[in-house]
């Protein structure tokens, strides 16, 4: 792959402008959408990249498109498999039945019914394991020997990376420039893309990664200037819910992210009623959580033109009013 002018990286923007030329008729070109009522509370221009209605509900399938029809065609016809807590395993399946290749998910236990529901329904195998004592990484790695098929991390992938990356690409190039861009952090791979396409794109945009309070690896990474591991978190952002970053997007986080910040879990739940009271938007924990630190006020001046990613909107309508009651 390029390293165009970041020298060293394992993605170049070059990477991402393919990946967008890959994904065009496959992936939606989401909206980017705006609110005056939410611009007047917070004193900034905000443009929302309305990834919750994407393709399987989250910005995953970008990545995962990529990444998959990338393959060699030989190699690509025997499978693939990936691990995910939900939103990169229906983007894997939905991939396999578009591509017409079989397609194994690791997926948690307990991960949100409605998603293993999606996963299954696209047709994919699920096989579940248990977050907490067992090591995805490990398991998936021997299933994909044992089955012969290509292990396609949810995060730590080069053309997943560039996949990504084409959200924010499209976003830069519906609302112009922008001063500042927050993005949702899990295992890196749609900041890592963001900000490949946005020091592109938009140079001087100051770009931010947002994790929960609770599973901030990312953030104590990129203080320590290398990938710190920690224990298996607990947040209901279930999709930012890892154990650290990858060695393919920490090197461009980084080298080219501002900053990484934290949100509460109750700061996701306030977003989540904001944009579904002025937006008509449910949007999952997870995707909330660049908006949440956005709408904190903290990291951002006045007046700026603030770009954010709303990654994902897989929430069942049970569990959303479970979360706006309080009764989470």
């Amino acid at each position: 792959m390029s390293l165009d002018k970041f020298d060293g990286l394992s993605v170049g923007y070059s990477d991402v402008a393919a990946a967008a030329v890959r994904l065009e008729g496959h992936a939606h070109k989401t909206p980017v959408m705006t609110s005056s009522a939410i611009d007047a509370l917070f004193g900034a221009k905000f443009f929302f990249k309305c990834e919750n209605l994407q393709r399987t509900g989250s910005f995953k399938f970008r990545g995962a498109f990529n990444a998959v029809a990338a393959l060699p065609h030989d190699v690509r016809r025997r499978g693939v498999l990936a691990y995910s807590s939900g939103n990169h395993a229906q983007a894997i399946a939905l991939v396999g039945r578009l591509l017409q290749i079989p397609t194994t998910l690791l997926m948690p236990r307990d991960a949100p019914a409605l998603k293993i529901q999606a996963v299954r329904g696209y047709g994919g195998e699920i096989v579940f394991y248990d977050r907490y004592t067992e090591d995805r990484e490990a398991i998936g790695e021997k299933l994909a020997r044992d089955r012969g098929r290509s292990l396609i991390p949810s995060y730590d992938h080069p053309g997943v990376i560039a996949g990504q990356g084409t959200a924010t690409k499209e976003l830069v190039e519906q609302a112009g420039p922008l001063d500042r861009l927050f993005v949702c952090l899990g295992g890196g791979g749609l900041l890592a893309g963001a900000a490949l396409a946005a020091r592109e794109l938009a140079p001087a945009c100051a770009i931010i990664g947002v994790e929960p309070d609770a599973a901030n690896d990312g953030q104590q990474s990129f203080r320590a200037g290398h990938v710190i591991h920690i224990p298996v978190p607990k947040s209901i952002a279930d999709g930012a819910v890892v154990t650290h970053l990858g060695t393919n997007n920490f090197p461009i986080i980084r080298r080219l992210v501002d900053d990484i910040v934290t949100v509460p879990d109750e700061a996701l739940i306030a977003a989540m009623n904001l944009f579904a009271e002025r937006m008509k938007l449910i949007v999952e924990p997870t995707g909330c959580l660049a908006a949440a630190a956005a709408f904190s006020g903290a990291f951002h001046r006045p007046g700026e033109r603030v770009g954010v990613l709303v990654s994902g909107g897989n929430l069942d309508a049970a569990r959303f009013a479970q979360l706006i009651l309080g009764q989470a």
